[in-house]
This record gives structure tokens, sequence and C-alpha cells, in this order.
């Protein structure tokens, strides 16, 4: 089981810019896919990326062109940079270790004015 611990959330005005880090446990992360999920008020947990082990890349289609997704094998360590914030991108953010239950703890970003 892989542990995960995100950091770098927090309150951010519109247009400004995030960058959330996710640091596995073990020596293993080079072989996951990982995913950034997030989850708003009275919503359920939505996909926002994924990167393969190879560096293939999905986004959501509300976050294309502002998010980027990357991960650093050496450090274990997944990544997700937000540019551009919205005030819909407020939710708490996991990062996931796909075909495992590992998630992480969670992290809040909220936008506003």
């Amino acid at each position: 089981q892989v542990q995960l611990v995100e950091s770098g959330g927090g309150l951010v005005q519109p247009g400004g810019s995030l960058r959330l880090s996710c640091v596995a446990s073990g020596s293993f992360f080079r072989l996951y896919v990982m995913a950034w999920y997030r989850q708003a008020p009275e919503k359920q947990r939505e996909l926002v990326a994924r990167i393969t082990s190879g560096g293939r890349i999905k986004y959501d289609d509300s976050v294309l062109d502002r998010f980027t997704i990357s991960r650093d094998n050496a450090k274990s360590t997944l990544y997700l940079q937000m540019n551009s914030l919205k005030p819909a991108d407020t939710a708490v953010y996991y990062c996931h270790a796909e075909g495992t239950t590992s998630w992480g703890q969670g992290i809040q970003v909220t936008v506003s004015s």
C-alpha cells in the first residue's frame, strides 16, 4: 500500500496559480499510473488529470490548457500546476495511485476574490 501526502493548496484569487505536490512512499512509484481528482461541495469526485508511468497524459476538458500534470519518479512526487484558476476550480484535491486503494488525505483549493 503506497502512502500519499499532498501539499501546496490554499486560497488564491481568480486568475492566479497554485502548484500541488503529492509525495509517495515506497519504491514502486514509477510503476503507477498517477492521477489528481477533485471534489467540490455536494458534488461527486471527478478526475482532473492522469499520467502514466511512461508519461502519457489525459486531462478533463474543464482544465485543458490551464493545468499541467507531471511527475518526478526520482523524487516519487506527482505535481499539478494550476494556472488561470477560476472559482469553479474550488474543491478538495486528491492524488491517487490508479488501480490501488491509495488516496492522499486531500488538500483544499479555494479560488475567490
